[in-house]
Formats: C-alpha cells, structure tokens, sequence
C-alpha cells in the first residue's frame, strides 16, 4: 500500500522501517488507537524489550497482570507473537515494535531511562548479565553498566567475544571509563581484534595505562604488545619484547598468562622454531585446565593446526581447525562470537583444500570480513586469495582479479608490504593458468623487493608457506619458459623444504618437477616423482594443490592415471578413485581430446571478430554466463557462436576448440 504511487519505490524500500511514515499512520490509527489506555501503556512500556515474558513484563509495568495481557494481545492480532519452544515467551513484529519505541521516545521520553534501568536490574537478577548490560547503556545508566562490566568483561574477554565488547566500551563515555583500569585494557584487547592492532596500540599509548604498577593490568599489557605486532608483521620486535617479559607478573592474570604463552608460540613458529613453539603450546593447554578460555584453547589448536599445515599434516590441521571453531562433523554453525575468525579462515582453507568450495565459501562470508577488519595479514592473505581462486572455479575471472586487487589495496592502505607483494604473486599465477606468461612474468617483476622476500624465507608465515618468490618464479619457468632449465632450482628448493620439515612445499614443488619433465617429453622421470608423492596426497586428501596449477598439472595427472590402468601396478579401489576425484575437480579442462583433423585454412579464417572474442575468453576460464554479460549478450547467443566456433574448427569440445585456436595462432 506505502509504495503504491510512490516516486522514489528503491529509496523508500531501503529507508523502510516502523518509523516510516506510512506504516507508522497504519499502526498508530488502526491499531493502537483501537486499544485501551491500559493496553497502549503496557505495549509502550514493554516497547524497549526484545523478548517479553510476564515476569519481565511485571518489573516495566508494575501493578499489571502481564500474563492475561500477553495472552490478550497474542490473540488480538497486535504483532505479538509466542516464541516456539518457550513457555510465555512472546516478541512483537520488528516493525511494530520500531514504531511502538519511536511513540515512547516521543509521548513519555522522561521514562524511557527508568524502564531500560528497571529491565537491566530484572535480568542482573536473573544471572543474564550480556541483557542487563545492554539495558544499562542503552538507557544511559552508565555507572550501573561499569559495574556489571566489572564482574562481567574478564570473562567475556576469555571467551573471546570481542565484537560485544566493543561495542559496549564504544558506547561508554570516555570519562567513564578511565577510572577504571582493568576495563579499559580489555577494551584496548577487544579492539585489537576488531579493528585492528594499529588503533589498538595507539590507544594503549594515549592512556596511562603503562605507567601504572597494577600487576594485573602489566600482566595484560606484557601479553598484548608482542600479539599485537605479530598481528603487524612485525615479527623481529615482537620476538624482543618477548626475551624481555618479566616472568614475576605470571599468575595476576590467568587470560593474560595464557595469550602470553600462545603468542610466544607464534612468535617461535613464524621463525622456524617448531620445537619450541609446540612446547609452548602444551604449556598454554595445562594452563587452561584450571582456567577455561575458550579464546586461547582455539588460539592453541589453530596455531598447532598451522604447524601441521606446513609440515604437510592436512588431515591433522583440519581436525584441529574444525575444533577451533566449534565445528561439529560436516556442518557448521558459523559462530564466531567466540573469537573464532582466527581460526575460521584457517578452518576454510582446510575445507578448500579438500574441494568442498561451496562450504569454504560460506565459511568465508562469515570470516573472511572479520579478519579484514581485524588486519590480520596471513588470514588476509589466505582469505581473500581463496576468495579469488573460488570465484575463478566459477568462471568468474573478473571478480577473481577484483578480490586480488581489494587484497593489494588494502595491503597498502594498512602498510603491509608483504600482503601488497603476494597478492602480485597470486595475480602472476592467475595469469598463468590464463596462459597469459608475459603479463605473468610482468607481474612477477612488481612482486616485492628482494629484500622483502629474504625476510619472508628467513621466517615461516603461514600464508608464505606456498606463496614466495623462488616458488613463483619456479613456476613460470615449468609452465612459461624452459621447464627443462628449471629441474636444477627445483631439486635445490626440494631439498631445502624437507631440510626445514616444510612437507607440504615439498609436493608442491615435486609437481613441478613432474610438470618440467612431463613437458621435456622425459616422461618415465614424470611418472617416477608422481609415483613418489601421489600416495602421500591421498592420505592427506591434497585436492586444490593439483588444480590450483591449472591445465599443465592435470594433464600430468591424468598421465600418471592412465599408465596405471594401462600397467596395472595399482589394485588399490581407494587409490584409484582419489586419483579420479583429483581428475574430476579439473572439470572440463580434462575432459579426454580425440585428435581432430585439421581445420581447413578456409573455416579457420571465416571466424567472426565477435567468434573470435568467444574463443579469447573462453581459453581465459569464463564461463558461459560471464561470457554473455561481457558481450552484452543473452547466453542462448554464446551458446550459438560456441556451436559455430567448433564447427569452423572441426572440433568435438569447447576445450579442443582452444586448443585448435592456439596451436593456428587465432588466440
């Protein structure tokens, strides 16, 4: 009825609300006009609650029956409506109740403190502290809600909860807050993974905080600090501060104890000290038993969970990842009021891997804006280039460049020379599954300074571990170059990765090496370094490291596939049929090419300019409906021109029309 006649119908949907004019003339006349005084006291009053019960309902309006009134209005059609489940629980329409608080602000605005008061006191009686406290700021009660934060945010804190935190502090006057201590350094904690280490730190400094002699609030700065740099990709100072804690403050702060000895941890991690790191992480678990902290027990096993990553331990990381996250088998809640953004991304990843693309990509709708926010740089790293490779999977080439080029942007708004210079790296490797080798090469060039890179190989960065510069300059030699010029630099990084336990880059650059050979027509050396590492790869379920590498890698697979049908060395069912799900997650790029003909010069030149721009695309990875849009197109029109193009070429697929066109020089 409101949009009816109504000029602007996209500014009044994204402006609509209980407060809109229209609605708010529905309700007020033939609704709450129609009602009883006492009625439109109680539905004001009670206006300011999410969920209403008769008790609650008592404690806003005293002296009235709530429970005859709820169920009076439940079944009058006054937007009220019981909750499944709950016994005499009931809410009002979100609209109905907008427009019922906008009328409270506007007819009684000197109660609308006391009522938010009366329901913080109700439910800080009923032991529902995160309620109470909500009422308390939101009715301004500010002294009443410090108090509760006090009792309550310590263990809020350890919980992990950082996004409600943060909101409660940024709504409490900052006068408020400095007279007390310990609040205000859990509030420096809450936006440390909200809003960033930067500003996190900077608030640290504009307080006063580091002079006091507080233990427990020293306790908590001495853990903060080196987390918080980490955070930065400033490693070197983090590990300075980290010689220098002053064991004496151990025991003030049981939270703090624990991130200490997690973010030591991650400290000896990143620089290869895997021993000492994994030590450090059996000391933070007996830690935690006498102190539960669900916050550090999933900073625990995401950090073991990365060390098992690196070493080449997939199944193992992703058990841990799932239990960071509070995963239950297959499906997933996509909780992360628990702090676990940390290791949900790592938790994708994992899920990725194993090419399960629609789960990874719900999980990183969920997470991945949550480290972005956070500026976490290897979550930054791993997720958005998961974000791209995902849309790429889809034939979304454009959005896949556009996810690298945000990941860039945002690298150099937050000073992280490391995230600008692999996001440039990933794009090289885009270009090369595209077949584009000189804007890979190009690429390659502007990835970072040498110096950069030496400090990235000095170090173990979670999202480096497959992304640095030996790697990617490997793999455009293989797949662009001389491949046959690349075997000697490849057995030095083989040897160097297994000298440094890094068992995953070792099969990653062992298929390399079968793609080198594969391609130097030295194919029984192929077949021999993929007999190598193939059973490894199925134990671990290794998926996406295969098809990540794009054409040149599965033909080396499907190589390998057919020798052992042809052979018959192989008689394990669960073997074969990894390698065939391998296989199956190229998609179309494998799909078996009978040698056609050649196409006749004739056909060949009376491809169209429009069949010609198809054919580009369609070897760069678009899809169908990607394609058409781009050519501003309907799809049934692309199907049309790809029919056509592979009878000008006398070809049987969309792949071997590609392949056709390159090999005459056509794309």
């Amino acid at each position: 009825m409101a949009l009816d006649g109504n000029k602007s119908p996209q500014f009044f949907i994204q402006h609509f609300s209980g407060e809109n004019e229209a609605v708010a003339d529905y309700l007020a006349h033939d609704v709450l006009a129609q009602q009883p005084q006492e009625v439109k006291d109680f539905l004001l009053r009670t206006s300011i609650l999410r969920y209403l019960t008769p008790s609650i309902c008592c404690a806003l309006v005293p002296g009235c029956n709530s429970m005859v009134m709820l169920s009076y209005l439940a079944t009058s059609g006054a937007f009220l409506t019981p909750l499944e489940h709950q016994t005499n629980t009931y809410r009002y329409h979100s609209l109905f109740a907008g427009f019922l608080r906008a009328q409270l602000y506007a007819q009684y605005p000197q109660e609308v403190a006391r009522l938010h008061l009366a329901a913080s006191n109700w439910y800080e009686n009923s032991d529902r502290f995160v309620p109470a406290i909500d009422h308390a700021i939101e009715g301004h009660a500010y002294a009443h809600a410090t108090k509760l934060l006090e009792a309550h945010a310590e263990r809020l804190l350890s919980q992990g909860r950082m996004k409600l935190l943060a909101r409660w502090f940024d709504a409490l006057p900052a006068e408020q807050l400095k007279r007390y201590e310990l609040l205000e350094m859990i509030y420096i904690w809450a936006v440390g993974f909200t809003r960033g280490p930067d500003e996190a730190l900077e608030m640290l400094s504009a307080t006063v905080l580091e002079v006091f002699d507080n233990p427990v609030v020293k306790s908590h700065i001495q853990a903060f600090k080196p987390l918080m740099l980490g955070m930065m990709d400033r490693f070197e100072e983090a590990s300075e501060l980290v010689h220098a804690e002053d064991d004496t403050l151990i025991g003030y702060a049981p939270f703090a104890d624990i991130v200490s000895i997690n973010s030591r941890a991650n400290i000896f991690s990143v620089m290869g000290n895997y021993d000492q790191a994994c030590q450090l992480i059996d000391g933070a678990r007996d830690a935690q038993s006498g102190h539960s902290s669900l916050f550090n027990s999933m900073y625990s096993e995401a950090l073991e969970g990365l060390i098992d990553l690196q070493e080449g331990r997939q199944k193992q990381a992703a058990a841990r990842f799932r239990l960071a996250v509070g995963a239950r088998g297959p499906t997933c809640d996509f909780s992360h009021t628990n702090g676990n953004a940390w290791a949900g991304v790592l938790h994708a990843n994992t899920v990725y891997e194993a090419n399960d693309l629609e789960m990874a990509t719900r999980l990183l709708h969920v997470y991945g804006p949550l480290v972005r926010e956070a500026g976490l740089p290897d979550h930054m790293l791993i997720s958005d280039i998961m974000l791209s490779r995902l849309a790429f999977s889809e034939g979304d080439v454009d959005r896949a460049f556009q996810a690298l080029t945000e990941l860039e942007h945002l690298g150099r708004v937050r000073k992280l020379s490391r995230v600008v210079a692999t996001a440039r790296l990933e794009r090289s490797r885009l270009f090369l599954v595209q077949g584009r080798g000189t804007a890979a090469r190009q690429e390659l060039d502007r990835a970072g300074t040498e110096e950069l890179w030496q400090r990235v190989r000095r170090h173990r960065m979670p999202a480096n571990d497959l992304q640095y510069m030996e790697m990617a300059r490997l793999r455009w030699e293989v797949l662009a170059g001389e491949p046959q010029a690349a075997l000697s630099p490849l057995e030095l990084e083989i040897a160097d990765a297994q000298n440094s336990s890094l068992y995953r880059r070792v099969l990653k650059l062992k298929l390399f090496k079968a793609i080198a050979l594969h391609r130097s027509n030295r194919s029984g050396e192929a077949l021999a370094v993929m007999a190598d590492i193939m059973p490894v790869c199925c134990a671990e379920g290794y998926v996406r490291l295969f098809v990540d590498e794009g054409t040149a890698a599965g033909s080396v697979i499907q190589f390998y596939y057919q020798a052992l049908l042809e052979t018959r060395r192989q008689n394990d069912p669960l073997f074969m049929d990894y390698l065939q799900r391998v296989i199956d997650a190229f998609g179309s790029v494998l799909l078996p090419i009978v040698v056609a003909p050649e196409a006749d010069e004739p056909l060949l030149n009376s491809l169209t300019r429009k069949e010609t721009r198809v054919l580009q695309l369609l070897s760069e990875g678009y899809s169908n409906n990607t394609m058409a849009e781009k050519l501003f197109v309907s799809d049934s029109t692309v199907r049309t021109h790809l029919r056509n193009i592979n009878s000008k070429l006398n070809a049987s697929s969309r792949t071997q029309a590609v392949a056709i066109a390159r090999r005459h020089g056509l794309i």
